[in-house]
């Protein structure tokens, strides 16, 4: 049965940094496509930065050059460093994964994963 579990939130101010942790079991992190998304009170899910089996990464314009996406395929954990964090990058982080590749164009789409964590909090103060 599949498993994921975020960690890493809390609250920091204009400026500092994060790394939040997902660990996974029952998801072979090697195998399969994995991401971050995130959401505000009455927003959409949103996509943050992707990483597929072969290690190629996606980011999303508003956290390029601030936020870096890695996993460690030995531990099946995935991370998300966030430097520069601003108020705006205010929002619950959810992980998420996918056992199956719907091509380029579905890798923000938050259908295309089909296990999810339940959230980890990231609050940035000005």
């Amino acid at each position: 049965q599949e498993h994921v579990v975020e960690s890493g939130g809390g609250s920091v101010q204009a400026g500092g940094s994060l790394r939040l942790s997902c660990a996974v079991s029952g998801v072979i992190a090697s195998r399969y496509f994995m991401g971050w998304f995130r959401q505000t009170p009455g927003k959409e899910r949103e996509g943050v930065a992707n990483i597929g089996s072969d290690g190629r990464t996606n980011y999303a314009d508003s956290v390029k050059g601030r936020f870096t996406i890695s996993k460690d395929n030995t531990k099946n954990t995935l991370y998300l460093q966030m430097n520069s964090l601003k108020p705006e990058d205010t929002a619950m982080y959810y992980c998420a994964a996918s056992d199956r590749w719907y091509g380029p164009s579905r890798v923000w789409d938050s259908s295309s994963y089909n296990y999810w964590g339940q959230g980890t909090q990231v609050t940035v103060s000005s």
